[in-house]
């Protein structure tokens, strides 16, 4: 059975960098757990209409649902944020589990890489075969979450601290990637998990 490696670390710690490294180095499969969040909740999914009907005015003028307003709910009260990961979740897993199957019979050899960010969280681990976690310092995390998503340094803080925290994350990889310094670095590393894990038939 073909390597299905699960990519994971905090949130803006650099899981976008590592997996489209992964592609176009290695030509291996990426399964994006965020991709599929977004199919789930997408315009006239059950879920969203769930969503509707739990948060008055969370959907935009055309239907969609607006990211922004239901972030500033979830992630100031640890209840609803359980509650729209319960609704969320099933149908994640479930997509995650069939194209890494799909994957997985088509080509036995190739490894797939599963990212999931919240891997841990959402007790998914059981769907990949290595954990790869990558590791930043608190602070570049801080200003990196803030510059890509519009953040104040409260809302950033508040997204942080409802992951787990990234020591236990690491504690728990079978690599751990560093992004401390430059992309370089952190590739040069991915390079060596690669070479040292997977052996060179990967790419």
């Amino acid at each position: 059975m073909r390597l299905a490696i699960g990519l994971t670390g905090g949130i803006a710690m650099g899981k976008t960098t590592v997996s489209q490294y992964l592609a176009d180095r290695y030509q291996l499969p990426i399964l994006d757990a965020d991709l599929y969040a977004r199919e789930a909740v997408a315009v006239g999914s059950p879920v969203l209409t769930q969503i509707a009907d739990r948060y008055a005015g969370i959907l935009q003028a055309d239907g969609s649902l607006d990211r922004s307003k239901l972030g500033s709910i979830v992630f100031q009260q640890p209840a609803e944020k359980q509650w729209l990961e319960a609704q969320i979740h099933p149908f994640v897993r479930d997509r995650l589990q069939s194209e890494r199957n799909r994957y997985q019979q088509a080509d036995p050899q190739r490894p797939v890489v599963v990212v999931v960010p919240l891997l841990f969280e959402a007790e998914m681990t059981d769907l990949v075969d290595q954990i790869w976690v990558i590791y930043c310092p608190r602070e570049h995390q801080l200003r990196q979450l803030m510059q890509r998503d519009q953040l104040t340094p409260e809302q950033a803080t508040a997204r942080i601290a409802s992951q787990m925290p990234i020591e236990q994350k690491c504690d728990r990889a079978d690599v751990v990637l560093s992004n401390s310094s430059t992309t370089a670095a952190l590739l040069r590393q991915v390079d060596r998990a690669i070479a040292g894990k997977l052996g060179s038939g990967t790419g």
